[in-house]
Formats: C-alpha cells, structure tokens, sequence
C-alpha cells in the first residue's frame, strides 16, 4: 500500500497509552453486492466470494492517514437496511449508522440495476441526516470483471455520482486489491481533512473583550468635562 496510508493491528490498551483519532466510515448498499468483500479485502488483502448473511459486523483497524495515526473503524452493513418512508425517523438502524458514521460508501453491483437504483435513496438519507453535506461520499460500481452480465454501464454510474456531487469507482474487488484500497483511501482522507478542520476551529483565537475603563481616567475625564463648563461665558439674558 502507499506509504501514507499503512494498516497495523490495533494493540492491547493500556493506561499510558494515547489513543489515536477516530475516523468512522459505513459501508451502504443493497444486498450481495460485495460490501464484505470489499471491506475484507482492503483491510487483509485477501478477496473471499461467500460470506454468511450480513448482520452488521464493526471492523476496527489502525492506520497512517498523511503520516497520522487513527483508529479505522468500518461498520459493515445488511443488504436488507433500505431507505423507506416508514423507517426515516431518529430510531431506525439505517438512521443510526447514518448519524454514527463520518464518511460513506455506497456500493452498488454492475450486475445488478435494482442496486444501482438503491444508492440514490441512500445518498438522500445521508444529506437529510446531515444536511452540512461535508460528509464525504464514494460511489462505487462492484464487481466490474462481470462485464457478461453487465446492467448497469459506466456511464450511469458517472452521471449519478456527478448529479449526488461525489466521486465514482468502479471496481472489481476480486481482481483489483488497489482500485478498493483507493475507495477507503479518499474517505479517510476526506475525514481526517474535517478532523483537521475543526481543530482549527476550536484553536481559533477568541475575540479579547474590551478593557474595563481605568477609574482614575473616568474621574480625570469627568474634571475635565465639568472644568470646561465652569469657564464658558454664561449665555446672555433674553429681554
């Protein structure tokens, strides 16, 4: 992998020990699009095809975001979460995951175009939950080596991710271990750049209040004042 962006196990706490940052992606999609497969792969190199049914495992790793250590963690999603108006409240579990994670990755399988429908609903999730829209967002186009059984072109993929205003991959997490490193890679990156962000901001300096005046100078100004109405001339009398 790149040198600014290397992956270390995480090690066992201790009490002198500084935790890193924290940089929280989830990882959205319909369901057997690959979204484990693509975790998996990216954090162990490996590409595994069957997995048993998604329930929403956390993957926590550490890694170097631009020479900075951070803690990774990825929540795997089901396939079965959908955006539906029924389930858009505070509560639901897609809402949950929504509000905990910092950066997303809709994953959609170009062998499938009722996925490929799915993102946009899920792109609008997002915004409504938060609507500053600096949440970083990565579309990407799975299983791109199915070109037989290809339903979703390249194209549609470009222009529904340039219309939603965020980056599209496409990928075959199979074949390609760098095109899925380089999806998480952007994410983290975008997320450790708000981290930075609001660091600043909290480093900001505060506006000094203005100095309280000194009493001396208020009764040396009030002398002043009334020594200068004594010494005018007195208005003259109206007959």
């Amino acid at each position: 992998m790149s040198g600014h962006f290397l992956l270390a196990p995480i090690p066992e706490s201790s009490s002198d020990y500084l935790l890193p940052k924290d940089i929280k992606l989830a990882v959205l999609g319909a369901g057997r699009v690959g979204k484990s497969a693509m975790i998996v792969r990216f954090l162990t190199k490996r590409f595994i095809g069957d997995y048993e049914p998604n329930t929403g495992k956390l993957y926590s790793r550490l890694v170097y975001v631009e020479g900075d250590q951070v803690s990774l963690q990825i929540q795997d999603t089901p396939g079965g979460i959908q955006v539906q108006d029924n389930l858009m409240q505070a509560g639901d579990p897609l809402s949950k995951c929504v509000q905990w994670a910092e950066g997303f990755l809709l994953v959609y399988s170009i062998t499938d175009y009722d996925s490929y429908l799915a993102i946009r609903p899920l792109h609008q999730h997002i915004r409504k939950v938060h609507p500053d829209s600096r949440a970083p967002v990565v579309i990407v186009g799975n299983k791109g080596d199915l070109l037989h059984a290809r339903q979703v072109q390249t194209r549609e993929g470009v222009q529904l991710a340039n219309e939603l205003g965020s980056l599209f991959l496409e990928v075959s997490t199979s074949e390609n271990y760098e095109d899925v490193c380089d999806a998480f890679r952007h994410l983290c990156r975008e997320v450790s750049k708000l981290h930075n962000l609001g660091a600043e901001r909290r480093r900001a300096p505060v506006v000094p209040r203005p100095r309280s005046p000194n009493m001396q100078d208020l009764k040396r100004r009030f002398k002043q004042a009334l020594s200068s109405k004594t010494k005018a001339p007195s208005a003259p009398a109206l007959g």
